[in-house]
């Protein structure tokens, strides 16, 4: 199986090494033509609103909209979890997304460059379903969205959990897309990729 990543913008590298500790082929994502026979597909940290215009301008938009319409398995880091939400502010008024989790987000919710900042969270539903020990997930938050609301099809794995504020969904699942409010690739931490791969599998 080959998993493929957006190379577009952000976070390819990272990306791609996380998945190689796996022992798991990934091919770069630039054209449509990139598609063909991947298992699933990495859209990851950057700038969202340039991604999207990227998206559209290397013709990639639609087909990769399709594809993903069609069952093919997706995991939204940051700036992709942003293009896979169904609803989004704080953006381009003619910023596009997939649709694809029935979650509304803000751009840069937690703040913006000067505010990122790294922090533990509990993920026992991911490690349960990994079969291996629950031990805090690290999470890295680079102008990360924040995501206000979610419907009921989506499935909440891990929430951001501080003094005096309600917890907050950081990774969610709904159907063949995965995605995470933080950077999974830039830690140690590869249980979300794992994930990953075996909804790609499945």
């Amino acid at each position: 199986m080959t998993i493929g990543v957006l190379a577009l913008q952000g976070d390819v590298r990272e990306h791609r090494s996380a998945f190689g500790d796996l022992g798991v082929t990934t091919r770069a994502v630039r054209g449509p033509g990139d598609l063909a026979g991947l298992g699933g597909i990495v859209l990851p940290g950057g700038e969202s609103t340039t991604l999207s215009m990227l998206l559209e301008s290397s013709g990639l938009f639609e087909p990769l909209a399709d594809a993903l319409a069609g069952g093919l398995a997706v995991f939204g880091t940051c700036a992709g979890l942003v293009l896979l939400s169904r609803e989004v502010r704080g953006g381009r008024a003619d910023q596009r997304s997939f649709g694809m989790l029935d979650c509304v987000v803000l751009r840069n919710g937690y703040g913006r460059q000067s505010e990122s900042f790294e922090t533990e969270l509990a993920a026992p539903k991911v490690s349960a379903e990994l079969g291996v020990d629950d031990t805090p997930m690290a999470a890295v938050f680079i102008r990360a969205p924040v995501i206000e609301s979610v419907g009921p099809a989506v499935e909440v794995l891990a929430s951001l959990v501080r003094e005096e504020e309600e917890p907050q969904p950081v990774v969610c699942r709904q159907g063949n897309a995965l995605a995470s409010a933080f950077h999974p690739e830039l830690t140690a931490d590869r249980r979300l990729h794992r994930l990953f791969v075996s909804m790609a599998a499945a």
